[in-house]
């Protein structure tokens, strides 16, 4: 069989399986496991509770659908909780039935934790991945982050504020580069600013009263360069606490940066929606998506390497 045909195979498989799961039959990948992000304690950790210890929930797709890619996971919750069923597990079943291995990110909240704490677990769990990669048989060059509302600030935080890692560390994970290959932004928090940000996560993250230097840097439409992975967004018109125009001041951004992207915009649909399996006309982002990340290969043979 040639490439080509193999990677249309493998998309159309994958596009079987979002229907299969979509329909209400979920497909369950194998047992999941938990990795401690930091075994000797993470940077700046103020105690050893469940609270300061960020993990790795990890969910394997069953080996016969398996496609080498995965999808960290940043459950949303306002920088200040963790929506870790609907917008975690059930998000790990759904990159399941696609074949990701799917990471499901619980990083450290308010109002124990503010900046850095979150982005620097995001950060650890897409180097993690990276350097996880032959054990946990994924292809380091397919590697996607996907965030809901703050946990969709947090992804594009990673995918705007990202580095090629330390090639002189002594933590071999500490090496590998923490660029997401793609990001899915759901119904994100995108700025700071005013008037479109959301006053909760900004608080949370930045505290009461920021600097002005603080709310530019974490305004992420205000960081895309050319470099910002490839984005899927969506949203809805009647969002109401976290504005649509985050999303578009996000989309707009990666159009000028000659990012590829695409920006769906719903009519109508409320906050936190997850899969969204009770909306009919929403619950289709999951295969508009999942039909993206297979036109940008995702599901598709590639060489393995390192980012």
């Amino acid at each position: 069989m040639s490439h080509f045909h193999g990677v249309r195979l493998q998309g159309f498989m994958a596009i079987a399986a979002i229907l299969f799961f979509a329909a209400g039959t979920r497909p369950r990948g194998q047992a999941a496991e938990r990795l401690t992000l930091w075994p000797d304690g993470a940077p700046g950790a103020k105690g050893s509770e469940e609270a300061d210890i960020p993990s790795l929930t990890i969910y394997r797709p069953k080996p016969e659908r398996a496609n080498a890619s995965a999808v960290v996971i940043c459950p949303g919750g306002g920088y200040g909780g963790l929506a870790v069923d609907h917008e975690g597990r059930q998000i790990a079943e759904w990159c399941n039935a696609m074949g990701s291995t799917a990471l499901v990110l619980r990083y450290r909240i308010a109002p124990r934790y503010h900046h850095p704490a979150p982005l620097s677990d995001a950060l650890r769990a897409m180097r993690t991945a990276r350097a996880r990669a032959g054990e946990w048989k994924i292809d380091p060059k397919r590697i996607a982050i996907i965030g809901f509302s703050a946990g969709g600030h947090l992804a594009s935080s990673v995918g705007t504020h990202f580095d090629a890692g330390n090639a002189k560390a002594a933590d071999p994970v500490e090496r590998q580069s923490s660029r997401p290959d793609l990001m899915i932004l759901c119904y994100p928090v995108i700025t700071m600013s005013d008037p479109y940000t959301h006053a909760g996560s900004r608080r949370n993250l930045l505290g009461e009263r920021p600097s002005a230097e603080m709310i530019e840097r974490f305004s992420n439409e205000k960081q895309v360069t050319a470099q910002t992975p490839p984005t899927f967004l969506f949203h809805t018109a009647t969002d109401p606490v976290v504005p649509s125009e985050n999303s578009v001041l996000f989309y707009l951004a990666l159009r000028r940066a000659g990012v590829p992207a695409e920006l769906h915009i719903y009519e109508q649909g409320p906050h936190g929606v997850g899969l969204a399996r009770q909306r009919p006309a929403l619950s289709s982002w999951p295969t508009r998506c999942q039909a993206w990340l297979a036109q940008h290969g995702f599901f598709g043979a590639s060489a393995h390497g390192s980012n």
